[in-house]
């Protein structure tokens, strides 16, 4: 199948539309950063999406009537307010229609025969509407939602704008609404949910005059005080937090999409961190997953991207996971649980090993290396020898790693040992020998990590290398004989002896769709995971013109198509829910694929840029990885050659060459 078809979405219905056509996209990209949805004649149209703070996050599901009102309904959860029983998913949640502005009156008229004009996105979501109420006046009304950054609320911004010629008299209530749950359905008793306004009273607008005004709504402990927030200094600490994801890591590219959609992915990606009693935990989200830490999600999706955002908080987060599941670490070598839950004090292991012990050690090793701080490092080198010693003893006779089950946690076949868990022990394995000589371990050690890595490497090419529906490529467990996803991880970790067919088969009309990669041929299951994981492996492997191909579409629906703007968990599983973890992995299709970053020790890094042909240029900026803060730009020069400059140092390499960088 051609890629000039990719996927947007509408709810939960499936659309096909030609990403590459402006009249597909609902949504434009605008000169702040936001990205703005002009209301025409396109309605109605309903839309959601999360967003977080270290106390609280809500989804907003959002939309805009026949008639051109605003809807919004508000899936408040409250990971810190605990329920029974105190499981993965104890959150207090509450899905809420609260709406102050139902209350206020202007000119003695309630707030009715609204027409949004636009609805804009940047880490806040924005409501600007009209009302024409003719005699009784002519005014705007702006909403802004988003999350307190480290108090449990959500916060509504309200502007209302006199456009007329007359003075609005604006009644302002003076409601708080309260409600009380259950004693017996909390861990620490009942829970007390308050929705507030700021601002209230009567108020006279002049014509050309803006009145503010404000309204939240939190959850807190009975016995403790309700919340009372300054909505201004929330949003400027919000803004902050925005700020300080834009001027790190910034990616320049010929490509304002990608650009785009990559400064969003970071805020989704940082911004599900909770301050839980077990320390920062970041959770993937989506109603069901929060203080709590996986394997999979934050050990090996997020944790090795967060030093390259120089965000603190997420850095200390997944040290703090790493922390957690080395608590596990035991002599008899039962494995780590795959998910610790309830703030640390509980764990979840329903599916068995998972191939958990890779996860771990390939995160927490590149995480290591990539911080650059030689004592973390050595806090860490315990939990990954653990690991790769359990790895070593479930090493099966072929010469894999023998495991119950993959990340997919039995859904869907995966063997007693899956192409998953060993490649991401043999990736573990070579960064563990970077590590070990960066440390000054026994010399004995890294060699025994680089043999014991190369060996892998053959016993995964002769035990799952083979054709699979006519092409070379894997079966992803022994007797698999239809196509799957997961075939594109080998890519990922440097494996390439199958690149060929592994990326025909990938991108064929049995694993790619109109909705992206299939989990498996036949199925009409995705998941984003995998196709984040198959763009980074085709770009790791040089096959740049197609990685870039696929990635342009698969940004311009995901940023500007039917549901926007982050990457997404899975569809039918979890309405496509903003899991955080998944724009994470977007990040790294820039930061390992196009840029081809790999760390090799404490303070340096391989670096295989790709700069596709219609692109003279591009550029990584205030890169925060390894101990320092450094840029990397490329340029096409003649004759097949690029300049790249990394950290102030030039380079001229033939296209495909890798770097050999030292850092500051």
């Amino acid at each position: 199948m051609k890629a000039r078809l990719i996927y947007a979405f509408l709810g939960l219905s499936l659309v096909t539309l030609p990403a590459t056509s402006q009249s597909t996209r609902r949504w434009s990209p605008q000169e702040d950063g936001s990205i703005t949805w002009n209301i025409r004649n396109d309605l109605p149209h309903s839309d959601h999406i999360e967003m977080s703070g270290k106390s609280v996050s809500v989804v907003l599901r959002y939309g805009v009537d026949r008639e051109g009102n605003f809807t919004l309904n508000k899936g408040m959860v409250w990971p810190l307010l605990r329920t029974v029983p105190n499981n993965t998913h104890a959150s207090l949640m509450r899905r809420s229609a609260w709406n102050p502005l139902d209350a206020v009156f202007v000119n003695s008229r309630s707030l009715t025969e609204e027409k949004v004009e636009s609805i804009s996105l940047n880490g806040i979501l924005t409501v600007e509407s009209r009302f024409d109420k003719g005699y009784y006046g002519q005014w705007k009304l702006i909403r802004e939602y988003f999350p307190s950054t480290d108090q449990p609320a959500l916060i509504e911004q309200y502007s209302l704008i006199n456009t007329g010629k007359n003075s609005l008299q604006v009644e302002i209530p003076e409601e708080q609404t309260r409600s009380k749950t259950n004693p017996e359905n909390g861990v620490t008793g009942a829970y007390i949910m308050e929705g507030t306004v700021y601002g209230s009273g009567p108020h006279t607008v002049l014509p050309g005059d803006t009145l503010y005004f404000a309204a939240s709504l939190s959850a807190h402990r009975e016995g403790e005080p309700s919340i009372r927030l300054q909505p201004e200094t929330e949003k400027a600490k919000r803004m902050d937090f925005l700020k300080q994801l834009a001027d790190n890591l910034i990616l320049e590219t010929p490509d304002p999409v990608i650009n785009r959609m990559f400064a969003f992915s970071k805020i989704r990606a940082c911004e599900s961190i909770y301050e839980t009693k077990g320390g920062p935990m970041h959770g993937p989200g989506g109603e069901s997953y929060y203080a709590a830490i996986w394997a999979n999600d934050q050990a090996e999706y997020i944790n090795p991207y967060f030093p390259f955002t120089g965000y603190a908080y997420g850095n200390a987060s997944a040290l703090n996971s790493f922390r957690h599941f080395a608590r596990f670490m035991n002599d008899e070598w039962k494995p780590i649980p795959s998910s610790i839950i309830a703030e640390g004090l509980d764990i979840w292991n329903g599916a068995g090993d998972r191939g958990d012990a890779a996860m771990i050690a390939y995160g927490a090793s590149r995480f290591a290396l990539a911080g650059g701080d030689r004592q973390q490092a050595e806090t860490l080198w315990p939990l990954i020898q653990w690991c790769l010693e359990y790895c070593h003893r479930k090493l099966t006779p072929e010469g894999v790693v023998a495991s119950d089950a993959d990340e997919l946690e039995g859904r869907f076949p995966a063997g007693k040992a899956n192409l998953c868990t060993s490649s991401l022990y043999y990736d573990a394995l070579i960064s563990a020998a970077f590590l070990a000589k960066d440390l000054g371990k026994d010399k004995k050690t890294a060699a025994t990590y680089r043999q014991q890595a190369a060996d892998l490497r053959k016993s995964i090419e002769k035990y799952f290398g083979g054709t699979v529906e006519g092409y070379d490529t894997y079966h992803y467990y022994e007797g698999n004989d239809i196509l799957r996803s997961w075939i594109c991880i080998p890519l990922t970790v440097g494996i390439s002896e199958r690149k060929e067919g592994t990326i025909q088969a990938l991108f064929s009309p049995r694993l790619w769709t109109e909705n992206g990669l299939l989990t498996q041929a036949g199925d009409s299951t995705f998941w984003d995971r995998s196709t984040l994981y198959a763009l980074r492996g085709v770009y790791a492997v040089g096959e740049t013109e197609k990685a870039t191909e696929y990635l342009k579409h698969y940004s311009s629906v995901r940023l500007l198509g039917e549901h926007v703007p982050y990457a997404i968990e899975a569809w039918p599983e979890g309405g496509q829910r903003h899991l955080s973890a998944e724009s994470a992995l977007y990040g790294r299709i820039i930061t390992e694929g196009l840029f081809g970053i790999r760390p090799t020790g404490l303070k340096s890094c391989d670096v295989t840029p790709r700069l596709p042909k219609e692109w003279n240029q591009a550029a990584l900026r205030r890169i925060r990885a390894f101990g320092s803060t450094f840029d990397i730009t490329v340029e096409r020069i003649r004759n097949g050659k690029l300049r790249v400059n990394i950290d102030g140092k030039s380079y001229t390499i033939r296209e495909g060459e890798t770097i050999h960088a030292r850092l500051k």
